[in-house]
């Protein structure tokens, strides 16, 4: 039995980058990663896959870079752990010793066993599996009605790509009054949701689904709270995701009420020499100081570098202090973003604040042909002006800009701060100098201030 300096358990982005960053810092430790099969998929990339992608293979992701820095890779999976004697084992029997070990397993569907009829043949899910998403995609080939439960973004992004490939009849059902819910602001949401409206989608909202309805075993459709049926062979599951924690659990691994593997703001478990880090590690969030589900490939590397860092002992004095939620999608070629509080959020919060927003065009003069609209809303305290969130909608510029403002929430920049920004601009690039909308939006805030 082989004894390795580090051992980390799933090849998903967290813990791609965790083992590129650890074995680049330190190139003299051995590390090994199991996974269970040999290429993955790029989270994000998985609603493209249906339409805008020509196949699976398009969106791979794999532990590559990792091999690349000189770590080892085994095709496995873990189904016992020793904490006590930092063993573990496969179910092929392989074992192996470990230093340190980097839970970097994820997350995994949440299956709707309170919706009768859940495990009929034809209910599926968005699994971050690259055999399961190329099967779903040969069903959806054959599918003439499909269903998807669930408007956040996989689902809402999902359904369009779906819509857009014509040959399918495609709905789209959300219990809440409008579809982002969860990410958005009220009025930001229901932008998106007509943005599906527009494509043509049939969207339901404030619609519950009570049973999924089928004949020999196979689902013929969705009955809703209405008594309404809305036909359909094939069913897509996205009403959430769960860390993958079973195996944690049973080794002993502490974990937090959501049922994620809690970690101190280095990645650190309750266990000696056990770490987690990504979908599968708790978070908590960066201004509530409460526990926190955001689960994106973005949060997961930048836990993961920080991590990788500091996993021989702390060489950069930079903590993962907490998550903002730092959203992006595209809906019928409209750009929508947001980062850190909202009006939603920050009630639910309790946090006091001031929002100022500042429409224009994201090219200048306006009378380029390739303009788009560009709106932008800061959220900021009613006490210092330190800005707490932002939103961003209108052009694809909207992703980069959301980018900016996560920055500042994170370095604490004032309003005050903002309006001083020096900025790059360009007539093909960006919004006009004069009026920069996300300057002009802290010049709205710093004028309530003012009051």
């Amino acid at each position: 039995m082989k004894t390795y300096d580090v051992i980390i358990i799933g090849a998903g982005p967290a813990g791609i980058i965790a083992g590129v960053t650890a074995k680049k810092q330190n190139p003299e430790k051995e590390i090994l990663m199991i996974t269970e099969a040999p290429k993955g998929l790029v989270p994000c990339g998985i609603p493209y896959v249906f339409h805008d992608l020509d196949d699976v293979s398009q969106n791979a992701m794999g532990p590559k870079p990792f091999v690349d820095a000189g770590g080892k890779l085994v095709i496995g999976t873990v189904n016992s752990l020793d904490a006590e004697a930092h063993r573990l084992k496969t179910i092929s029997g392989e074992e192996f010793a470990y230093d340190k070990l980097v839970f970097s397993t994820g997350s995994h569907p949440v299956v709707p066993t309170f919706i009768p009829g859940y495990n009929l043949d034809g209910v599926t899910y968005i699994k971050k599996n690259y055999a399961y998403i190329e099967s779903l995609q040969g069903k959806v080939k054959n599918a003439k009605d499909i269903v998807v439960v669930g408007g956040g973004f996989i689902g809402a992004e999902v359904a369009e790509q779906l819509h857009m490939r014509g040959d399918t009849e495609v709905s789209l059902i959300e219990l809440e009054k409008n579809c982002f819910s969860k990410a958005f602001s009220s009025e930001m949401a229901k932008i998106a949701t007509d943005k599906l409206r527009e494509a043509g989608l049939n969207v339901l909202t404030s619609t519950k689904v009570v049973e999924f309805i089928g004949e020999s075993g196979k689902v013929t459709g969705v009955r809703l709270a209405s008594g309404k049926i809305i036909p359909a062979d094939l069913i897509i599951s996205s009403v959430g995701y769960k860390p993958n924690t079973d195996l944690a659990k049973d080794a002993g691994v502490r974990l937090n009420t959501i049922g994620a593997i809690y970690v101190d703001n280095y990645g650190r478990s309750n266990l000696n020499d056990i770490y987690a880090v990504g979908d599968c590690a708790g978070t908590k969030g960066f201004i509530t100081g409460s526990e926190d589900n955001i689960m994106l490939a973005s949060t997961a590397t930048a836990e993961a570098r920080i991590m990788g860092y500091n996993l021989f002992g702390i060489q950069i004095k930079r903590c993962f202090e907490g998550t903002l939620g730092v959203f992006s999608t595209k809906i019928h070629n409209f750009s929508m973003a947001s980062a850190g509080l909202n009006d939603n959020s920050a009630k639910a919060a309790n946090v006091h604040y001031i929002k100022a927003e500042f429409s224009d065009v994201n090219r200048h003069p306006g009378t380029l042909k390739d303009t788009s609209p560009l709106s932008v809303r800061l959220f900021a305290s009613s006490t210092d002006g330190s800005i707490l969130g932002g939103e961003v909608w209108g052009g694809k510029s909207a992703g980069e800009i959301i980018n900016i403002i996560s920055l500042a929430i994170q370095k604490k920049v004032s309003v005050y701060e903002l309006v001083s920004f020096q900025i790059g601009t360009h007539p093909l690039l960006t919004a006009a100098p004069t009026k920069y909308p996300l300057i002009k939006a802290a010049e709205g805030i710093i004028a309530k201030l003012k009051k």
